[in-house]
């Protein structure tokens, strides 16, 4: 069985995984910053209103984080670009769902199938690798991870837009027709790709030749690289729960200052995601991690300065600096992994670091609600840089006392 060969059109074919992953995730997030309103108009009240708050958007990241491994086996097996359609088609199906039900208890349980059945970004990001040469994989996931976060911008601005003039109702069915939408492109338009699986290792001299078939996730560097990026995420999302209101209680601010500074976050990291990939694309796994190393420690830096200032304008300008340095690390550490898994197994080691995200992100959101709300919200940033400190000893030990973690990406690279 030979490997296939790269589409010569693969440079348009990603362009298309860009523009479906940038609608398909747009449409999820038409409703993402709706539904405690939503919750609220359905008679949910005190406990159950706060309890289905929080729920209502770690159902789909718990879904995920049991099931993308799974589906990245599948994945492995059957194609990668199937397990597209079917993510697609369950998430235009639980969204038309949603749309008709009135039950606060059903919508939790349907938010946590459409995680559990859905899970798109890992098989597209597995399919995405097996059309790009792994000179740009650090440049295609940055690609990939910025369509996300525009997506999520423009989706929340739709979503907002339809509510003003309809119901919670037509949002929901806008972003089922949106995914099935995407679900039919994905379909007649992206080629099937078949993944070798025998001679695909042994050409590229990827650690599995030697291994064996089956390297987990336990594997050395994957299990370091996965902790870095626990670690990263968890940092990043400690600010969730209470940012709003930690700007309005420090400064006063009014709401369109909370959501200004709430997206130059992530307009940060949309203007410096592919500069850093370009950085980092040619650089062995050592080096890399050592320069994360040293984001790492300049996010503490930022985020330390971020809880001390009382300044509105300095505290907003932190924030793009911080997005900013933010393009360095998932997507990088992403690419690390997929490097480091060979070419056998990206559709299950890309799902289990989709669910170590995942999970990273729950993680982070429970820990900093419980630190800033339970104890002193004003000190929700100095929290923050502690854990990127810890963040970077973890990253300088991992890459200085396990040779493997230090110059696998070498091999796996050639």
């Amino acid at each position: 069985m030979k490997t296939a060969p790269i589409p010569a059109s693969s440079g348009y074919l990603i362009h298309v995984l860009f523009a479906i992953q940038l609608v398909s995730m747009g449409a999820m997030e038409m409703s993402g910053p709706f539904w405690p309103v939503h919750l609220q108009t359905l008679g949910a009240s005190g406990q159950l209103l706060s309890f289905a708050g929080i729920a209502v958007y770690v159902g789909p990241m718990l879904g995920i984080v049991l099931t993308s491994a799974f589906w990245g086996r599948i994945g492995d097996r059957f194609g990668h670009k199937l397990m597209m359609i079917r993510a697609l088609l369950g998430l235009a199906l639980t969204q038309f769902a949603l749309a008709f039900t009135n039950d606060v208890w059903v919508i939790l349980v349907l938010r946590f199938m459409q995680g559990a059945c859905a899970g798109y970004i890992a098989p597209a990001q597995a399919y995405s690798v097996s059309i790009e040469p792994v000179q740009r994989r650090a440049r295609l996931f940055a690609y990939l991870q910025v369509s996300t976060n525009v997506g999520s911008l423009g989706g929340a601005v739709a979503g907002g837009l339809i509510l003003d003039h309809a119901s919670f109702f037509w949002i929901n069915i806008a972003a089922s027709l949106l995914c099935a939408a995407c679900a039919a492109a994905a379909a007649f338009i992206l080629p099937d790709v078949p993944v070798s699986r025998h001679t695909a290792s042994a050409a590229t001299g990827s650690p599995e030749t030697e291994a064996g078939p089956w390297p987990t996730w336990r594997s050395p560097p994957i299990l370091g690289l996965l902790g870095i990026i626990g670690i990263l995420l968890l940092s990043r999302m400690l600010t969730q729960t209470p940012f709003a209101l930690y700007v309005r209680s420090v400064f006063g601010a009014s709401n369109w200052v909370v959501g200004l500074c709430y997206g130059l976050l992530a307009l940060g990291f949309v203007v410096s995601a592919s500069l850093w990939a370009r950085y980092f694309e040619q650089k062995p796994m050592t080096d890399s991690l050592r320069k994360i190393a040293h984001v790492a420690i300049v996010c503490a830096a930022l985020t330390a300065v971020a809880g001390i200032t009382r300044n509105i304008v300095l505290f907003t300008a932190i924030h793009f600096a911080w997005g900013l340095l933010l393009g360095a690390t998932t997507p990088v550490l992403m690419s690390l992994v997929s490097r480091a898994a060979g070419s056998q197994r990206q559709g299950y080691i890309l799902g289990v670091a989709q669910s170590t995200a995942q999970f990273s992100s729950i993680t982070g959101i429970a820990i900093g609600g419980w630190l800033s709300l339970g104890l002193q919200l004003q000190y929700t940033y100095f929290y923050v840089a502690v854990s990127y400190v810890m963040a970077f000893f973890l990253i300088v030990a991992s890459y200085r006392k396990n040779p493997v973690l230090a110059h696998s990406g070498v091999a796996a690279e050639r």
